[in-house]
């Protein structure tokens, strides 16, 4: 499958969100493709989304967000745990894309050797922190170029996800965060169902 290209990206997150969801996330571990479809996201939008962490404006963190779209934006959270996002729209505004669930379906031999436990099974890759744990990604990765093959870490373009099979709900985790923001339904999840034959 090709290598979405920047101007994929270069659209709000919403959109992006959207369109992921049968994509194809690779990473390349010691010369192995691992990879898997993307089956759940959730959209981050500029300053005004007090959702997002560009909600404080431009800091050391989040300053990747505001850069070109198509890159890697990678933190870690409650001391623990990496997590993934594609960078999208225009440079100058700051939005991204949180990958947060995956089927895989390359590599599962060493996704199940950076991530033992419950391995192969149902829920195995099923939030953020597992996918990356599966997919070995880490801060290192931050700003990878998710368009080029140069790097580790890309998306391809994958499987179309019929709008019926696909939910819409309030993003996680944002319970203090003030409302619209926090019941805005910026959360997109495939069903089981559109990768089954």
């Amino acid at each position: 499958m090709p290598i979405l290209k920047r101007d994929f990206y270069d659209r709000p997150a919403l959109t992006v969100a959207r369109e992921l969801l049968g994509c194809r996330l690779v990473r390349i571990q010691s010369g192995r493709r691992l990879a898997g479809l993307i089956t759940e996201t959730e959209a981050y939008q500029g300053e005004e989304d007090l959702g997002c962490h560009a909600s404080a404006g431009k800091t050391p963190r989040t300053a990747v967000m505001y850069g070109p779209p198509g890159y890697a934006y990678i933190y870690f959270t409650y001391g623990m745990h990496w997590l993934l996002n594609a960078v999208t729209d225009s440079e100058g505004t700051p939005a991204a894309v949180l990958i947060r669930a995956i089927q895989p379906v390359e590599g599962e031999e060493e996704m199940t050797s950076n991530r033992p436990r419950n391995a192969g099974r149902r829920g195995w890759t099923d939030g953020p922190a597992k996918l990356t744990q599966a997919l070995k990604i880490d801060g290192g990765l931050n700003y990878a170029d998710l368009c080029s093959e140069k790097t580790p870490l890309w998306i391809e373009s994958g499987e179309t996800i019929e709008d019926e099979l696909i939910t819409r709900t309030p993003r996680v985790g944002l319970n203090s965060v003030p409302e619209p923001w926090r019941s805005i339904p910026w959360r997109f999840m495939a069903d089981p169902e559109a990768f089954r034959g």
